[in-house]
């Protein structure tokens, strides 16, 4: 992160975001880093935060625009400049919120690259088991595509959360709101015996599940770092993280017919909405099969030309 100015209020809301709220470490830094830089644009352009009005956050949009920001980016900048002004008004820090009567843009959903289940099962296969780290690393690989975590949930994890008798996993996801999910056979077999064997020979200093070289919790960027080098192994050109499987399970799980309400609480989604882009990315699937696979999907055929006009033409 840049070395963008601060201010008293800004942290006291990062304050009530981690303590109050939960917000992870990477959502804290997202929130920083977005609301030191509007107060290093106000300190820019002379204006208080007791100043800011809508024109004001317009106007700081639109230089976030000169910096050719994505829409989503910016529409990213404004919630954390909403949800400051909101806390700060029922705070009494300011006499009203600028930004209450802002709505985000509406953006083009973003659709997930998800794997096939022949790439996913190409990737898993990558770790060589025989070695401690090939060992950790498969398990690892198990875990977040049969239970769908999120990386941060995966590193977070403790011998304690995996109930090996009931095939549950206790997890803590964003707020840490607790959700128990199973796992499947494999997945169990493996952290079975990487508890048994395994783990020790990291010589543990701590109680995460997964353990770096040193003894300590294995890092997110760690985790991203090992999945890249696999799939590159694998032959997987595409780009890919922690998160690709999170989003293979999803998909993978609606394509065997389970009920999105069913995804929606492995997930761990407080909203509906976030799990119906997986059901888009049916739809595309579906679509791009069909075109790619159907005869009378292919241009020029029966007659018709590309525009559908009959040609004439046997």
């Amino acid at each position: 992160m840049e070395d963008w100015p601060s201010h008293p209020r800004i942290d006291e809301y990062l304050t009530h975001l981690a303590v109050i709220r939960g917000l992870s470490e990477h959502s804290l830094s997202a929130y920083e880093s977005d609301l030191r830089q509007f107060w290093a644009f106000c300190e820019q352009t002379g204006a208080a935060l007791g100043d800011v009005r809508e024109q004001t956050i317009f106007r700081y949009l639109g230089s976030l625009r000169e910096r050719d920001l994505t829409s989503r980016s910016l529409a990213r900048h404004l919630a954390a400049l909403r949800g400051f002004f909101a806390h700060g008004a029922a705070e009494g820090w300011f006499a009203a919120d600028p930004a209450a009567l802002l709505n985000n843009p509406k953006l083009p959903p973003l659709l997930p690259d998800v794997l096939t289940r022949d790439e996913v099962e190409r990737l898993l296969a990558q770790p060589d088991m025989s070695a401690n780290l090939g060992f950790r690393d498969r398990t690892m690989l198990e875990m977040l595509y049969g239970a769908g975590l999120r990386v941060s949930e995966l590193v977070a994890l403790t011998a304690l959360d995996v109930d090996l008798q009931t095939g549950r996993l206790r997890v803590f996801g964003k707020g840490a709101k607790e959700r128990v999910l199973p796992v499947h056979e494999l997945a169990l077999t493996l952290v079975g015996r990487y508890l048994d064997q395994v783990r020790g020979s990291f010589k543990p200093r701590c109680k995460a599940l997964f353990l770096n070289r040193s003894g300590q919790a294995l890092s997110r960027v760690a985790v991203f770092k090992n999945i890249k080098r696999y799939a590159v192994m694998a032959g997987i050109a595409r780009p890919i993280s922690p998160h690709s499987l999170r989003h293979c399970f999803a998909t993978h799980l609606l394509e065997g017919g389970a009920d999105l309400r069913v995804v929606q609480i492995l997930l761990g989604h407080a909203d509906i909405k976030a799990t119906e882009i997986y059901t888009h990315v049916q739809t595309e699937r579906m679509l791009a099969a069909h075109r790619a696979h159907h005869p009378r999907a292919r241009s020029g055929i029966g007659g018709l030309d590309a525009l559908g006009h009959f040609s004439g033409k046997k």
